[in-house]
């Protein structure tokens, strides 16, 4: 495997209905799949009373060598996940609100996304094949840096290092006064 691998993922979203004053409906992911379609243009795949499902997109799914510490964490969770990011998306029109803007297994970047005032970020069920890739990613690319203990610098006496990042008035007079004494000698030609 190269330090990077891409997986294609559908995910599926729901309009739920709910009660609430201000907004008739919700819509959240349920789930990922393997295998998807190279395009889908919010395939419907369910519809109930209350409760429709859409395959929204198919996006995918990134592993990066560097981010392996993240994946192992999510990996140990107990139940390992699929983060997909739902953006509000005024451009679709009335009847498709949002759009799926990443899918990720790091929860470190779901939480950078989670913070983002028109993102919602759903965990759903990593399915168990998905399970296998990032497994064997992780074992592949995992390198775990070694705790190197930071050496003291030595300490120099008082001599060698000026205090407060200055050095000595004395010094500094003698030094203003070496420099003064060669500008005379320049402009006097050498000529004492």
């Amino acid at each position: 495997m190269s330090g990077e691998l891409s997986i294609a993922l559908g995910v599926v979203v729901a309009r739920e209905k709910i009660d609430h004053p201000w907004q008739e409906y919700r819509w959240r992911t349920t789930s990922v799949f393997l295998d998807a379609p190279e395009k889908s243009n919010w395939r419907l795949l369910t519809n109930e009373p209350g409760f429709t499902q859409y395959h929204a997109a198919t996006m995918p799914l990134v592993l990066h060598r560097k981010e392996t510490m993240s994946y192992r964490v999510n990996l140990a969770n107990g139940e390992p996940s699929v983060y997909v990011v739902l953006r509000e998306d005024g451009e679709t029109g009335n009847h498709h609100p949002v759009s799926v803007h990443a899918v990720t297994a790091s929860p470190f970047e779901a939480q950078m996304h989670g913070d983002m005032a028109f993102d919602s970020v759903d965990r759903v069920v990593m399915p168990k094949r998905l399970v296998a890739f990032v497994e064997a990613f992780v074992a592949e690319h995992l390198t775990e840096e070694k705790f190197v203990k930071r050496q003291r610098q030595p300490h120099k006496p008082d001599d060698e290092v000026h205090r407060f990042g200055q050095e000595p008035i004395v010094m500094l007079r003698k030094r203003m006064a070496e420099r003064e004494a060669a500008s005379e000698f320049d402009k006097n030609d050498g000529r004492q």
